[in-house]
C-alpha cells in the first residue's frame, strides 16, 4: 500500500506539472522514476523491493505488453508501403551496429565474456521513443521524422526478443523459469506470433456477424478484451506475450479501423499507467548500492552507448538518405532511448541465473536510468528547433502578455495593425 500510495502522489504531481514538463527540461518520467528511488532501500526505506520481487516481473511485464499492444496499432501498412525506406534503414542496418558497438565496449570496458557481451548488445539495442514524447507525440515536427522513431522503436523490441532469449540459453546454464532450449523458445515465438494474428482476426470476424456488435459506449472495450485475453492465453501457453502484442495491435488496427479509433484515447491511457507503474518499481531497485557495484569501464560504456554507439550507428545507416534533412538525422540519431522493453530483457538476464548476469544486469539498469534522465530532459528543447510552439494548450510568455493587454487594447481607440498573431 506504500507503493500505491507514493504512486499515486506521483501521478497527482506528475499531472500538475505536465504542463510545466511540456514546455521545459522537467520530465513526468523521470518523476516516477526519482519516486521509486526515493522510497526505497537506499534511501527512506518505506519500500523493499529487489529485482527477484514477484512484483516487478509482473508490473514490467504488464507494462510491455500494454505498450507494445498500442504501439501495434500505430503501424499503417498502408503508409510504410509508401515510406519504409528509412524504417528499414534503421532496423536492418542501424540496430545490429548498436548491437554489435555495445557488445564490443561491454567486453572490452566491462570484460564480460563475449557471449554475455553480445546480450547486453541485444538487451540495449532496441529503443523505447515514449521518453522523447515531444518529439514524436507533435504534429509541427516532420511527419517523416516522426514515422522513422515510432516504427524503430515499434519493431526492434520484436527483433531483439529472439536473440535475447536464444543469447541467455547460449550463456547457460540457466536456472529458475528461463529457457535454455532453442526449440522451446522457437515455439514460444512462433505461438505469440500465431496468437496475435489469428484472435484479431477471429474477433474482427465475430463483429461482422449481422447479430453482434457492440454499442457506441462499449466499443473502446473490444480490443481491451483481446488484449486481456492475448495476454492471458499466452501466459498459459507459454506463448510469447510481446510478440502476440505488437503483432495483435497491428492486426487489429488493420481490420477493424473503427475499433482502433475507439480504444485509441483508452488504450494510450492505460499504456501511460503501466509505464509510469513499471518506472516507479524499476526506480525502486536503482539503489546507490547498484551504481557502486559498477564499475569505471562500465560508466564510460554506459555514456558511449548514449553519446557515441547509438548516434553513430544510425547516422552510418541512414548515409545517403534524401527525404530527411541534416537536422532530422541528428534528431533520429540522439534519441535512441533505452525503455520497457531493455528492462523486461535486462530482468530477464538477471533472472535467468546466468553466469555474470548480475553484472550485465547492473550495467543493463545503470545504462536505462542514464538515458531517461539524457533523453526525457532533452525531447522539448530539441523539438523548439521545429518550431514547435503551444505544446500543451499553454500560450507562450509572450502570448499570456498579449492575452493581459488584450482588455486594454480593446478599451483604446482602434489602430491599425500589420499582423495578427495565431
Amino acid at each position: 500500500m506504500v507503493l500505491v500510495a507514493v504512486f499515486g502522489a506521483a501521478l497527482l504531481v506528475a499531472v500538475l506539472l505536465s504542463g510545466l514538463a511540456a514546455r521545459s527540461v522537467l520530465s513526468t518520467s523521470l518523476l516516477f522514476l526519482l519516486g521509486g528511488a526515493l522510497v526505497s532501500d537506499g534511501f527512506l526505506g518505506l519500500v523493499h523491493i529487489t529485482p527477484d520481487s514477484e512484483i516487478v516481473a509482473v508490473t514490467a511485464d504488464l507494462a510491455l505488453f500494454a505498450v507494445l499492444f498500442t504501439d501495434g496499432m500505430h503501424v499503417s501498412f498502408s503508409a510504410l508501403r509508401g515510406a519504409w525506406r528509412n524504417p528499414a534503414r534503421a532496423l536492418g542496418l542501424g540496430m545490429p551496429l548498436a548491437f554489435v558497438g555495445m557488445a564490443l565496449l561491454t567486453h572490452f570496458l566491462v570484460g564480460l565474456d563475449w557471449t554475455t557481451s553480445f546480450l547486453v548488445g541485444a538487451v540495449l539495442a532496441p529503443t523505447d521513443p515514449v521518453f522523447a514524447s515531444a518529439i514524436v507525440g507533435r504534429k509541427e515536427v516532420p511527419a517523416r521524422l516522426r514515422q522513422l522513431l515510432n516504427v524503430e522503436s515499434g519493431i526492434n523490441d520484436g527483433l531483439a526478443l529472439p536473440v535475447v532469449l536464444i543469447l541467455i540459453a547460449a550463456a547457460g546454464p540457466t536456472s529458475g523459469t528461463a529457457e535454455s532450449d532453442l526449440g522451446a523458445i522457437a515455439l514460444e515465438l512462433i505461438g505469440g506470433l500465431a496468437l496475435g494474428v489469428v484472435l484479431p482476426l477471429a474477433v474482427a470476424g465475430l463483429v461482422r456477424f449481422r447479430l453482434l456488435g457492440a454499442e457506441p459506449k462499449l466499443q473502446p472495450l473490444l480490443p481491451l478484451a483481446v488484449g486481456v485475453i492475448l495476454y492471458a492465453t499466452c501466459h498459459l501457453t507459454h506463448a510469447n506475450p510481446y510478440l502476440a502484442a505488437f503483432s495483435a495491435g497491428a492486426v487489429l488496427a488493420s481490420v477493424s479501423p473503427e475499433s482502433k479509433a475507439a480504444f485509441e484515447p483508452l488504450g494510450e491511457a492505460l499504456a501511460e499507467l503501466a509505464k509510469f507503474a513499471a518506472l516507479l518499481v524499476f526506480g525502486a531497485l536503482l539503489t546507490p548500492s547498484l551504481f557502486g557495484d559498477l564499475s569505471v569501464g562500465g560508466y564510460v560504456a554506459v555514456v558511449l552507448a548514449i553519446v557515441l554507439i547509438r548516434p553513430a550507428s544510425l547516422l552510418l545507416s541512414l548515409a545517403g538518405a534524401r527525404t530527411l534533412d541534416r537536422r532530422e538525422k541528428l534528431t533520429a540519431a540522439w534519441f535512441g532511448p533505452k525503455g520497457f522493453a531493455s528492462v523486461v530483457y535486462g530482468l530477464l538476464v538477471l533472472q535467468s541465473g546466468i553466469p555474470h548476469g548480475e553484472q550485465a544486469y547492473t550495467l543493463i539498469a545503470v545504462c536505462i536510468a542514464f538515458s531517461i534522465v539524457a533523453h526525457s530532459s532533452t525531447d522539448v528543447p530539441i523539438a523548439r528547433m521545429f518550431d514547435v510552439e503551444d505544446l500543451v494548450g499553454i500560450p507562450d510568455d509572450d502570448e499570456a502578455e498579449d492575452d493581459e493587454r488584450a482588455p486594454l487594447a480593446a478599451a483604446a481607440p482602434e489602430k491599425e495593425t500589420g499582423h495578427a498573431r495565431t
